[in-house]
């Protein structure tokens, strides 16, 4: 009885296979209200301790800053400008070049034939566009320029108490503060600060990231920024082979049955 065949192995699970090494979670403080590190919290390694590529990361700021240019120069064509309607002398007899309308572009008056780039998109895939969000995030916790924060001790919005807790922390300015929607306590608390930038998991860019000196994540938003930067698991194959007629181990270009 034959053995059924083992699927094969994907080039890049077997190299992450042979390479693989336990990595040791990294650390942040865990800063109170009052900007004192009361322990440290526990990241996944996988998002704050990835490899830093450069390349990808610039890739991703490129692309984001060029999605925000509005590209809204206006330029008139040889179909916008108005007039021109007529051919302004015959075909034939005049002595002059053939001119169709006094519009085109070398007359004067006429459109424009070189009109100024609007559309500034740069695509960037989207495993590419994760690894810069990892890797910008793991830039600030292996230079100690990261610290989740204990939002449990702003009851009330205090711009006052936001001030002390980062001055208490050290840390250089612009800061990113990375809140939940939900949180106006924090919201209201640091929005009012010079150079402090408040956003939400769902806003947070890989340019805004890049831009800020020091990361502040709450706790509770912690979790939805790891859930951003998760990596993308590769789906398994069932490792069964179909014919054209759609049933397994089905020979292409045959029925599969009766005989004729």
């Amino acid at each position: 009885m034959a053995e059924a065949p083992t699927r094969r192995r994907r080039p890049e699970e077997a190299a992450a296979a042979s390479t693989a090494r336990p990595m040791k979670s990294p650390k942040a403080p865990l800063l109170d209200a009052a900007g004192k590190k009361s322990k440290d919290a526990t990241l996944e390694a996988a998002i704050f301790g990835a490899e830093v590529k450069p390349h990808l990361v610039h890739e991703a700021v490129r692309a984001e800053l060029n999605a925000d240019r509005a590209g809204t120069r206006a330029f008139k064509s040889r179909g916008l400008v108005a007039g021109g309607r007529g051919k302004p002398w015959r075909q034939k007899g005049t002595g002059r070049a053939r001119a169709g309308t006094t519009r085109a572009p070398q007359w004067t008056g006429g459109g424009n034939a070189f009109h100024p780039r609007t559309n500034f998109t740069v695509k960037v895939n989207r495993k590419a566009r994760k690894a810069a969000f990892r890797a910008a995030l793991s830039d600030h916790a292996s230079n100690g320029t990261l610290a989740v924060l204990d939002g449990s001790g702003f009851t009330e919005p205090s711009t006052k108490k936001a001030a002390e807790l980062l001055s208490a922390w050290g840390q250089d300015r612009p800061v990113l503060v990375v809140v939940r929607e939900d949180d106006d306590q924090l919201i209201k608390s640091f929005r009012n600060l010079d150079r402090v930038l408040v956003i939400t998991p769902a806003e947070l860019e890989v340019a805004a990231i890049v831009w800020a000196r020091a990361l502040l994540v709450s706790e509770a938003a912690l979790e939805d920024v790891q859930k951003r930067g998760a990596v993308e698991r590769p789906a398994r194959d069932s490792g069964r082979v179909e014919g054209v007629s759609g049933e397994p181990g089905g020979s292409p270009g045959k029925k599969q049955g009766g005989s004729a």
